[in-house]
């Protein structure tokens, strides 16, 4: 089979397409031929050299949003069988911990993610698999996992009801979009920043009630609190932004964190976080549960997965040079089928 794969790191041109054996399936397996694939920054993150893949992992297959057909089964595997459109949640857990005996198991002791999406062929554990409605567009639904699966558990996470102020800095990145369309259908409300007044346009007709065009934390804290005081900030950025996203709280209010694509350090005002009984909550990636119902969501039409750009694997290498320059708005995706 074909995949595209990191050869070196630093940038784009480390990228290109290798020959690899076909995958079999071991007991509890199966095999997926992948029809699509989204980026994530952590993707971009490993290819930059960033995280633990080092050079006696080369060459080295990252993907982590797999969408296809099951093609086999290993052993023992009973809930997928060959001809099942899929989608997986590329969350790998250890099976026997406290938290996956009595879950979330996104909490698991031994949590890692599964990375090899970007290729023809996809050996995966087949309990991770999603089943895919037969109308759902399998590129769209590749754009679901990471970003969607994480949207929703930030919104679990914090108490999100209808009604409810949630503020989202960074909202035009893969997250970020994810989160706007999740507030939406929750029949909560939404207050969305960016840089790029093109992608703000994009982000109202998704149904952010207000757009703030800023990058400057400062000139953001003060747009949303004339907007007024938020129930919940859901933090992707990391960096200053947490102090902006912790400020603008209600008394009680929580502020979720995810990632921290702007820095990987926050200052807080330890008085503001006590005596007004805020919260700051840590959370990575969601449950099998919470994917099963970002897939429900799709097939009953509260929203539509954002995909800005599809890639056939030859041009993986310009996704990543894409995804570098932040041009996008929503997922991209590579689909290996498409030369």
């Amino acid at each position: 089979m074909r995949a595209a794969a990191f050869t070196g790191f630093g940038g784009p041109e480390h990228v290109s397409v290798e020959s690899f054996d076909d995958p079999s399936p071991g007991p509890g397996e199966a095999v997926v031929d992948v029809e699509a694939c989204s980026l994530n920054h952590h993707d971009l993150w490993i290819l930059e050299g960033h995280l633990w893949i080092g050079e006696d992992d080369l060459p080295f297959v990252a993907g982590m949003d797999v969408a296809g057909t099951v093609s086999a089964v290993g052993d023992g595997v009973r809930n997928v069988e060959p001809g099942d459109r899929v989608l997986l949640n590329p969350s790998e857990t250890c099976g026997s911990c406290r938290y996956c005996r009595e879950g979330p198991e996104n909490l698991c002791e031994r949590f890692n993610l599964y990375h090899g999406g970007f290729a023809e062929k996809a050996p995966v554990e087949a309990d991770r698999l999603v089943q895919v409605p037969d109308d759902m567009d399998l590129v769209e639904a590749a754009a679901l996992p990471v970003a969607y699966m994480t949207a929703l558990r930030m919104l679990k996470m914090a108490d999100v009801e209808v009604g409810d102020r949630v503020f989202v800095p960074g909202a035009t990145g893969g997250v970020g979009v994810a989160a706007t369309q999740l507030i939406d259908a929750l029949g909560a409300n939404s207050i969305g920043t960016s840089t790029s007044a093109r992608k703000l346009e994009r982000l109202e007709s998704l149904g952010v009630d207000h757009a703030i065009e800023s990058g400057d934390p400062e000139t953001i804290q003060s747009a949303v609190q004339e907007i007024g005081p938020v129930d919940a900030t859901l933090n992707h950025l990391g960096g200053e932004f947490s102090d902006v996203g912790m400020n603008v709280l209600r008394r009680g209010g929580k502020m979720v964190i995810c990632g921290g694509t702007a820095g990987p350090t926050s200052e807080l005002t330890l008085s503001d976080l006590y005596l007004n009984n805020k919260q700051v909550i840590g959370s990575t990636m969601g449950t099998q549960r919470d994917l099963e119902q970002v897939v429900g969501l799709v097939a009953d039409g509260e929203f539509e997965p954002v995909v800005d750009q599809t890639y056939a694997l030859a041009d993986t290498d310009q996704a990543f040079a894409d995804m570098s320059d932040r041009s996008a708005f929503g997922k991209l995706v590579v689909t290996p089928d498409a030369e």
